[in-house]
């Protein structure tokens, strides 16, 4: 029997097999200086984007660093969607630096509490949080951009590009989350209206694919939560519709009236036991237990907010669950898409600092000034990046 082609046989890419993937990778390694420290892990084709994905592992411990992204057809490196080498150094001097150490001993280490003051920054969450100081907070609670799924979210041509931006914040993300502590993410699938009559318009399952940027980037998965709408919330959509007037057999679609609420945390040998018992001030753990009328399964039912003022912002109710269900009192919450603020409001409601960073300047002047209500005269104690400070009058007080 004739053997089969292979995907990247049938595609005629330059790079057609594990083997020469591998190769490809092992050039750009010697060229920054890391062969020796860092492996390959099972290089992958995607042929829907015609690159290869080279997952690159540390040698002496075999977790995972990033990856090498590779054109398929060229052969050439994607710099500007691979792991950039200052990442891949500083993930092996701060992850790997006590890998020579029996994992019981590393398993004792020191919680260290966190010297954060609430924070207000304007600017790319990306930049922004390379200056934030290493495990300097413990929960991240964000909603991203959608991807073009209306007007006010055209800012990236390819959806391949917009996962790569969130793959980057991520990245950086995991550096500035300390051991064991949270990354909570809501998001959903978008609609990408047809442009004509003669088109199909295009649903996009975003929550799978930041699934897999969260495990690639070092993050272990815990739970998927679903948040409820009411019935009727989705019809503004459009979809369903259609099948409503006409019930014919293939036009089937429900209308949305859920997202999800992905739970990850930051991979670490240590159980979760670890960050209740290891916690120094024993009172704070005391007083951020949990009341009896706490969610009790995975499916959330809320009331979408509005607010003219910004197009998707979500409930505070839900900030609120997720900040009491995934931090203690006096931890650092940080919201790398903060828009109009709604998780700072709900970090100061319960006794947490917060650490804001939001890109668009009407949304900043918006938290500036709600920040007064939230603190009071501590407003102005807010550190601020790139943007004014906040400035409070006795007189308010």
């Amino acid at each position: 029997m004739a053997r089969k082609n292979t995907v990247a046989e049938q595609r005629k890419y330059a790079v057609l097999d594990v083997q020469s993937a591998k190769q490809v990778a092992l050039v750009w390694l010697e060229r920054i200086q890391l062969q020796k420290v860092i492996e390959f892990g099972l290089p992958e084709v995607d042929d829907r984007y015609h690159i290869w994905r080279v997952p690159l592992l540390v040698k002496a411990s075999q977790e995972r660093l990033g990856e090498i992204v590779i054109d398929a057809y060229t052969s050439l490196i994607l710099e500007e969607k691979s792991t950039a080498p200052e990442i891949l150094e500083a993930r092996l001097l701060g992850r790997n630096g006590d890998s020579d150490k029996p994992k019981k001993a590393r398993s004792n280490g020191n919680y260290r509490l966190s010297s954060l003051r609430n924070i207000l920054a304007l600017g790319d969450s990306e930049q922004i949080l390379q200056e934030l100081p290493a495990e300097s907070v413990n929960l991240i609670f964000t909603s991203p951009p959608y991807y073009n799924a209306r007007p006010e979210y055209t800012d990236y041509i390819t959806y391949e590009e917009y996962l790569l931006k969130i793959r980057k914040i991520i990245q950086n993300a995991h550096r500035v989350l300390a051991e064991g502590c949270f990354f909570v993410m809501n998001v959903s699938p978008v609609l990408i209206r047809r442009a004509n009559r003669s088109e199909a318009s295009k649903r996009i399952a975003v929550p799978f694919d930041m699934h897999r940027l969260f495990t690639e980037e070092g993050y272990d998965f815990i739970d998927d939560i679903i948040w409820e709408k009411p019935e009727g919330a989705g019809w503004a959509t459009g979809r369903g519709r259609r099948f409503a007037a006409d019930r014919n057999p293939l036009q089937y679609k429900p209308v949305p009236v859920t997202e999800y609420v992905l739970v990850y945390r930051k991979h670490t040998d240590k159980l979760i036991d670890w960050n209740i018992r290891a916690h120094p001030d024993k009172d704070l753990v005391k007083e951020s237990r949990i009341s009896d009328d706490y969610e009790h399964t995975n499916i959330w039912r809320l009331t979408p907010a509005y607010d003219p003022r910004h197009p998707a912002i979500f409930p505070i109710e839900l900030a609120e669950k997720v900040i009491s269900y995934y931090s203690f009192k006096s931890d650092v919450v940080l919201d790398p898409f903060a828009g109009i603020g709604t998780v700072g409001k709900a970090a100061t409601k319960l006794g947490r600092r917060f650490v804001l960073i939001e890109q668009n300047p009407e949304y900043v002047a918006i938290i500036r000034d709600e920040a007064k209500m939230w603190l009071g005269k501590e407003a102005k104690n807010v550190l601020t990046l790139n943007c004014a400070s906040i400035e409070v009058s006795d007189m308010l007080f």
